[in-house]
């Protein structure tokens, strides 16, 4: 349907989809996004636990790769390789936790976007770049913002926030460096 789809990465949030969480992924999967995070952070670390293997399956049988968010122990549980973590968390850690091969976490600034490449992260999450419901009341940090990030690390960054598919703001975040985008409202649903 949209060619753009090779370059979002979906983020799930199971509050916003209008039918049941697991049939929305399922059709998420079905455009074949870049890659899910599962971003289930509202979860107790079992109920997480449980959703992230219905979720990898889901996943696996579309070949979409899934990263897990927030719960190390879900990834080392589970053997799952692919994790995103808070940038508090990645600092706490001190690095990329052991048997984790992609590493991703998310930035506000330039000197955070730094410290998240000097502790291993091998992508960034930058926003929010557009108004989103998600930030009611804080302006978007915008596209000045993510060049500058962008130019500041050497490895990926998407942009996150407020994105909208189809309406050229991907094109204008690949024209900052950006590898792509984060989609969390419009692939919930989609």
């Amino acid at each position: 349907m949209y060619r753009e789809f090779d370059r979002l990465i979906a983020v799930t949030n199971r509050h916003l989809c209008q039918r049941p969480f697991l049939e929305q992924l399922e059709r998420v999967c079905r455009y074949q996004p870049k890659a899910v995070i599962l971003r289930e952070k509202d979860l107790t670390e079992d109920a997480y636990l449980s959703l992230a293997k219905t979720a990898l399956a889901i996943c696996r049988e579309h070949g979409v790769p899934c990263v897990l968010h927030t719960f190390s122990d879900a990834a080392r549980v589970l053997e799952h390789p692919y994790l995103h973590l808070p940038l508090a968390s990645l600092q706490k850690e001190g690095g990329k936790p052991e048997g984790i091969e992609i590493l991703g976490t998310s930035i506000h600034s330039v000197e955070e976007a730094v410290d998240a490449e000097r502790l291993d992260a091998d992508y960034l999450t930058a926003g929010h770049i557009y108004a989103t419901d998600c930030k009611a009341g804080l302006p978007p940090r915008g596209l000045d913002f993510l060049a500058e990030v962008c130019q500041a690390v050497s490895i990926p960054v998407y942009g996150i926030g407020g994105v909208c598919i189809g309406s050229g703001q991907l094109d204008e975040m690949l024209d900052c460096g950006a590898s792509g985008a984060c989609v969390m409202s419009g692939m919930m649903r989609l």
